[in-house]
């Protein structure tokens, strides 16, 4: 075995000498050393060190990874690059938020992506207690865990299972092509874990509300007739064996679909990887066309020059710092013409939504040029795209993942605003809901400077201290005790520190005030306890 080694050996150093004659023999200890690479790793001799040299410690043993998926291609008995998802959830009440609902099982399809790792949307694992992976051909299953959610975006990332489960799947890349047109394919899976595939068509391509209300992202709109399915809680869109978005509603009446299309995806894989994740940007600020011709007057706006009114500004917002004003014109971002509509010239997409390309294509933290039009002329600003700060928001947008806090005093339950609370009156909530709190949650950014959070009474339990109290629901809660009042915290505060044997409770609307009696609530804390099966007067968790 040796002789035949250094027979190697030796003709390769003949080619190399050959092929390299001017080298001559100053260049001999190199060929040497590109012969020997052409010999087996373990044949090879060490390099010779001197007596005076350190000596030098083995080399490290890389550790194994486990391989990566193949790239998915679509063929008639080619392994789907899917699995199922099943997800036990259990969410909080939030009209009685020591209570939680009724559990629930759901079910979707998670696609594997390139480096082994299951995509979701966030719907589908909120609220989650256990989530489990199921392979469709054999029903092996596997316990799984989330590595990222947004709840903005509705995009949620599972992280890889052990290499042995995703033996045999293969992993799908993103496409990057797919326009108006186009005709793409959505798959949902048999019992039998045999796929089903539906073709559909992208028929419009617009930025379009996700399921947390006010937040706009990319969408791809599909015209298909979607049966159901076991596991179509989410189920995935491909083209040409790529993944195209995940299907996050279908409308029966009218066969259309709403997908969650690969550039949010992207974002948010980037995004994902670039730790700490800071989610999608914003630029803080609503706008209004400029076709009205007397609008345009009034703005000053030259004709034939296009641009976006600015009807709101966010304190505190991106554009709040980059100093854009309420009656300025947006005609440019990043060097992008603005029209009359809002929006620029996209080069995949052509005409679309600003907000695109603020939340999706631009990365947070980036520093743009603005063009602005201001008292007749223009000017340029420079601002810094980043997500919305949500501790200062005063009613929270949702609240998963964790249960809702409370206090109870004297039979009375206070709670935080937020929009899940709304949401507990349903689809129609902003009609049904009490008026005084929608209108709180929607004009939020016109709350008083310095206000956090509103806190309101959100329920009565009957007794001795609450008698007459019942039409007191939803009262926002100004002071107590002399304390102004702008979170539960603050409220657990004041109830703690009484000036005297009361506590003194201002409204912000009629009957304006309300006592409690500090002794007698403490007594009625046992009984309250039992009858309503309240685990604590109190739970503070998010306040720490």
């Amino acid at each position: 075995m040796f002789a035949a080694h250094r027979t190697l050996l030796i003709l390769a150093l003949a080619v190399l000498l050959i092929a390299h004659p001017a080298h001559g023999m100053e260049s001999l200890r190199g060929i040497i050393e590109s012969a020997r690479n052409l010999l087996p790793v373990s044949q090879t001799s060490p390099a010779p060190t001197s007596p005076d040299s350190p000596a030098q410690p083995p080399a490290s043993t890389p550790t194994p990874q486990p391989p990566a998926p193949k790239a998915y291609v679509p063929s008639a008995k080619a392994q789907p690059p899917v699995v199922r998802v099943n997800v036990a959830s259990q969410a909080s009440s939030f009209t009685q938020p020591w209570r939680k609902n009724n559990r629930s099982l759901r079910q979707g399809l998670g696609v594997v992506l390139m480096d082994g790792r299951i995509l979701v949307t966030a719907e589908l694992v909120a609220n989650h207690t256990y989530i489990e992976l199921e392979k469709p051909d054999t029903a092996l299953k596997s316990p799984a865990k989330v590595e990222a959610v947004d709840y903005d975006a509705n995009l949620a990332l599972l992280a890889a299972p052990a290499a042995e489960f995703l033996q045999s799947i293969p992993g799908a890349r993103l496409d990057e092509s797919a326009a108006v047109g186009d005709h793409v394919e959505v798959m949902q899976l048999e019992p039998n874990g045999r796929p089903v595939i539906t073709p559909a068509t992208i028929t419009t391509i617009e930025v379009g509300p996700y399921p947390v209300d006010e937040n706009a992202f990319l969408v791809f709109k599909l015209s298909l007739p979607l049966q159901s399915r076991e596991n179509s809680f989410t189920v995935p869109a491909f083209k040409d064996g790529r993944l195209v978005g995940l299907v996050m509603r279908y409308q029966p009446m009218t066969q259309t679909a709403d997908v969650v299309p690969a550039p949010v995806i992207e974002h948010f894989l980037q995004a994902v990887d670039h730790p700490p994740y800071t989610g999608f940007s914003r630029a803080g600020l609503t706008f209004a066309d400029t076709r009205d011709p007397q609008l345009r007057r009034y703005a000053k706006l030259p004709d034939g020059k296009g641009g976006a009114y600015v009807t709101k500004v966010l304190p505190g917002s991106p554009a709040d710092g980059a100093g854009i004003k309420v009656g300025d014109v947006l005609l440019s971002v990043d060097g992008l013409a603005i029209d009359q509509d809002g929006n620029y010239e996209d080069e995949r997409f052509g005409k679309i939504s600003l907000a695109h390309y603020i939340s999706t294509v631009l990365q947070s933290g980036q520093k743009i040029p603005i063009g602005i039009w201001r008292d007749g002329a223009e000017i340029t600003l420079e601002g810094t795209v980043a997500p919305r700060d949500r501790s200062k928001m005063v009613s929270q947008p949702y609240i998963f993942d964790r249960e809702p806090d409370y206090i109870v005093a004297g039979g009375i339950v206070f709670s935080e605003l937020s929009r899940q609370f709304l949401r507990e009156w349903g689809s129609n909530w902003s009609e049904e809901a009490p008026l005084n709190l929608v209108y709180l949650d929607r004009y939020q950014s016109e709350a008083p400077e310095g206000r956090q959070r509103i806190v309101f009474i959100s329920d009565v339990l009957s007794g001795p201290d609450s008698i007459g109290y019942d039409r007191l629901h939803f009262e926002v809660v100004d002071e107590v005790n002399g304390k102004k009042i702008g979170s539960l915290k603050d409220l657990a505060d004041a109830l703690d520190h009484p000036s005297d044997s009361f506590h003194r409770i201002k409204l912000a609307e009629d009957p304006g005030s309300v006592v409690l009696d500090v002794e007698g609530s403490k007594a009625e804390e046992a009984r309250i306890m039992s009858d309503y099966a309240v685990p604590s007067p109190r739970r503070l968790d998010s306040q720490n």
